[in-house]
């Protein structure tokens, strides 16, 4: 985003102004907009490369305007990691009666257009640790990343690989299931009667479910969390919780495995309320919430009616129904004193290093330090999102930067925040799409740009 110009005046002090003497007339200000007979035709925008259109019919180039794949795909995703899925009609199929179409194929290509999977799958995921799960009819099984088939589907449920392992499914006969692993060549890794269930591993843990209980083993199978509980939680920073709906108690699993079991970190009084963040755990105790840290140790009381997670070493905390922001430390960085009436943003939690608060359905934005970088005189605002936030002041909609000074003018009716380089916005009742330098970008007709 082009820098602004230190001799520009801030947004809060625009803001003043404007809160001081209504807002001059749309066809007064001095906003240029140039146009132009073309109108572009942009459906999503990730990680620079475009998804396009041709009639029904979909493909990708890039940003710079570059064929990734041409438009031959009914169906698309969105590019992650490098990797999309497509789909391609089974054209020797019948026709789907609900739909009247022939059934979809599934298939994976890379960034560079490559077809990595050809559209042949019921399902495809993307890759992990080099394997593709894959789904013929009702079962699954696995490619490398150059679509061979390696390990032929033959399981009910698979999950994806990690620590060189994924937890299948395996059919023992025609009334029992069982849960087991393989490695990446598909060879199965425990006797078919060891586990009912299993999950994934992460740094050489994982659940497992033996005679309806809930324990956690290490890769060789050795039973290091005991099989007793009716709940357990997927290992997370070496961290897993178990124990029962209303008690649960924290397991601090060592780097390596003990090869016998491990006690309870903590009495069984907890109940974990998300995943670890900045090495903090949100946990209930009491009905009251607080943090543990990764030892065990209460960090936090469990003192408030409402935590969140953490962002930039900060987190909302509310009591009541009045809201704040805390640190790590439990210290206080923006006192309980704040609402949460209106709709837009999510707030209390720092993006871009600001977060959105609200007082008397007015909102503004804090810093790290929970000092005011713009004053609560917004009547809406969203979390900052990609260097900008859409912001909300007498009745029109613009966008701002992170030291508060207006990047596109209050001239929209409606706006939402940026999402890979693209927003949509409302702008004399007719919907577009723009990019961050206010360049329009869909359904322009006629306007190129609100700079």
């Amino acid at each position: 985003m082009k820098k602004k110009s230190s001799l520009r005046p801030s947004f809060s002090t625009l803001l003043l102004l404007l809160f001081l003497a209504p807002l001059t007339p749309l066809h007064a200000q001095t906003h240029t907009y140039v146009v132009d007979s073309t109108c572009g035709c942009d459906i999503h925008y990730v990680d620079g490369i475009q998804t396009t259109r041709d009639g029904n019919l979909y493909g990708f180039r890039r940003y710079d305007g570059t064929l990734i794949a041409p438009n031959i795909y009914p169906y698309v995703g969105q590019f992650s990691n490098g990797y999309c899925q497509v789909w391609q009609f089974d054209t020797s199929a019948s026709l789907d009666p609900n739909t009247s179409e022939p059934p979809l194929l599934a298939g994976l290509i890379d960034s560079n257009g490559r077809i990595v999977v050809p559209c042949r799958y019921t399902a495809v995921n993307v890759p992990t640790e080099n394997r593709i799960a894959v789904c013929s009819g009702n079962r699954w099984g696995f490619t490398d990343l150059d679509g061979n088939l390696v390990i032929p589907p033959a399981y009910p449920a698979v999950t994806p690989f990690s620590d060189s392992r994924a937890a299948v499914t395996v059919v023992v006969d025609s009334f029992f299931l069982s849960g087991n692993y393989i490695d990446t060549l598909g060879n199965l890794l425990f006797p078919l009667d060891r586990f009912q269930q299993t999950l994934p591993f992460s740094n050489g843990y994982a659940p497992a479910k033996r005679y309806e209980r809930w324990g956690i083993i290490d890769r060789d199978g050795n039973e290091i969390v005991p099989f007793a509980f009716e709940l357990i939680t997927n290992p997370d920073h070496n961290t897993i919780f178990a124990g029962t709906e209303r008690e649960m108690a924290l397991f601090v699993l060592p780097p390596r495995s003990p090869r016998r079991q491990i006690s309870p970190a903590t009495p069984f009084i907890y109940h974990p309320l998300a995943p670890v963040s900045q090495g903090r755990i949100a946990v209930l105790r009491d009905e009251k919430q607080g943090f543990l840290d990764l030892l065990g140790n209460e960090v936090i009381p469990c003192l408030y009616d409402e935590v969140g997670i953490f962002r930039f070493g900060r987190t909302l905390a509310r009591n009541g129904d009045l809201y704040g922001i805390i640190d790590t430390l439990g210290d206080t960085i923006l006192p309980i004193a704040y609402h949460n009436r209106t709709n837009q943003g999510r707030k209390y939690a720092y993006f871009d290093s600001l977060a959105l608060v609200e007082l008397d359905n007015r909102l503004g934005f804090v810093d790290l330090n929970g000092h005011f970088v713009v004053p609560l005189i917004l009547q809406a605002a969203y979390h900052f999102s990609e260097g900008s936030a859409a912001v909300l002041h007498d009745g029109l909609w613009g966008y701002i930067d992170t030291t508060g000074n207006l990047t596109l003018p209050l001239i929209f009716d409606r706006a939402s925040p940026f999402q890979h380089r693209r927003a949509d916005v409302t702008f004399r009742g007719r919907h577009l799409i723009i990019d961050p330098d206010g360049h329009c970008i869909s359904n322009c007709n006629g306007i190129i740009s609100f700079k």
